[in-house]
């Protein structure tokens, strides 16, 4: 089995990463990761057609041993996606848990996990923790639908797991910060803006953002609020003021006056309630910030602050922003149940760091591809309970990469005579019902 053509020449990019026999190997695990039914390494090899061709522990070894470096990957998938970005570009962070089994593997320990949790009680389960740091796209085939593409990866040890390895305890924000240092070096010459929930937004993200960044996030409704300092005059004894008067709350601007607006977030419309002002907070009191308090008129999200680096922004423009962040959820959710992001089964430092984060990257490419050059003939599956037309899903493009590669694979067989269309639509439609 093999990739389309078209699919394997936009990822040849990858190759400056990797020397030569270690690129080969890893196009055959990308292969196996399209077409697996469970995304194990062996499993990836059986789905390549290498099981009894090549010995199994080379494929082992790209992950666990072989010299490249996940970051450099990521950069290097960062470079195809960012022909897309025209002016700012536009970034989200976040982080996910991902279920193991087994006390021998590396990084793995109780982390709290959102989804079995409730506002109530909060629930934790064994395995991984990742922080994710996506770029965020618009492409013309869908100018509507923001997509969040993983580029660059961290592994959280909270501080057990941490001392147990030897390893410096760094918390899920300074990961990110991390991340976004390195992204931001990478293209010193453009400016990039961070969508990120209130987890990334405090005094360790927004005190040491990269200077040619921006930060859009949530605000507590309690935050301390000040005017910038006055002006220091001649003469004054005692240090320099580093705040202003100060201001109300989010939860107080909101017992002021404010203006409604309709807007269009979160793919449904919405009517709100918005109070905004220019700012600083506490903890960091050299920097203006754009506060947006909102209450909703329809619905139930309530209230809610956010803010922006982007002081002079509308209130509009940040809520449109923030919004966009939750395309990084989506991002999880296909990674995980159309990728197997869960699935490989490495234990040790490097295996555990490399393996897993391929399956978003993978996300990553087969998204863009499609965008580019895999869409431009696709053929709308007939679903006729949709009464409306609807956007690919990202499993609608995974099972066009498929039957793409199928029908190239197929026509270098050179079927031809009586009955071969059938074959071909046949084997065709076996590939579009598998999983």
């Amino acid at each position: 089995m093999a990739l389309v053509t078209s699919f394997v020449d936009f990822v040849q990019p990858l190759a400056v990463v990797m020397t030569a026999p270690t690129w080969l190997n890893f196009q055959m695990i990308l292969t196996g990761w399209v077409f697996a039914s469970r995304r194990t390494v062996t499993g990836m090899i059986e789905a390549a057609g290498q099981n009894g061709v090549r010995h199994h522990s080379l494929f082992h070894r790209i992950f666990a041993a072989a010299a490249w470096s996940l970051d450099q990957l990521g950069l290097a998938v960062f470079d195809l996606i960012v022909a897309w970005c025209d002016g700012v570009i536009f970034l989200s962070v976040d982080d996910t848990l991902t279920h193991k089994r087994g006390l021998k593997v590396f990084g793995a320990e109780m982390h709290y996990d959102p989804l079995i949790s409730s506002r109530g009680k909060k629930l934790t389960r064994w395995g991984h923790n990742w922080v994710v740091l996506c770029v965020v796209v618009r492409f013309p085939l869908w100018p509507d639908r923001p997509f969040s593409l993983p580029v660059l990866f961290r592994l959280y040890l909270n501080t057990r797991s941490a001392k147990k390895h030897r390893r410096k305890y760094r918390t899920r924000p300074q990961l990110a910060v991390e991340m976004l240092g390195l992204v931001c070096r990478h293209c010193a010459n453009r400016r990039f803006h961070l969508l990120a929930n209130s987890a990334y937004g405090g005094q360790s993200v927004l005190g040491h953002l990269p200077t040619n960044c921006d930060l859009t996030s949530r605000l507590v409704l309690n935050a301390r609020l000040y005017e910038a300092p006055p002006e220091r005059q001649p003469g004054t004894k005692g240090r320099t003021r580093k705040r202003g008067r100060r201001l109300p709350a989010p939860r107080q601007m909101l017992s002021s006056r404010g203006r409604r607006i309709d807007l269009t977030i979160y793919g449904r419309s919405t009517r709100m309630r918005v109070v905004d002002c220019v700012a600083r907070v506490f903890k960091v009191p050299h920097r203006d910030l754009r506060i947006v308090a909102t209450e909703a008129l329809v619905g139930g999200r309530g209230q809610e602050a956010f803010f922006s680096t982007c002081h002079e922004a509308a209130p509009e423009q940040i809520l449109t922003w923030y919004a966009d962040r939750w395309s990084v959820e989506v991002a999880f959710h296909d990674s995980k149940q159309s990728l197997g992001f869960e699935e490989p089964q490495g234990w040790s430092p490097k295996a555990v760091q490399r393996t897993a984060p391929v399956a978003m990257l993978l996300y990553s490419l087969i998204v863009t591809w499609f965008a580019t050059i895999g869409g431009t003939n696709f053929t709308r599956p007939d679903r006729p309970w949709y009464r409306r037309e609807r956007d690919p899903s990202f499993r609608d493009m995974l099972a066009w990469l498929r039957r793409e590669s199928i029908r190239h694979s197929i026509s270098q067989l050179g079927l031809s005579g009586r009955g071969s269309k059938k074959v071909i639509k046949t084997l065709e439609r076996l590939v579009q019902l598998a999983p």
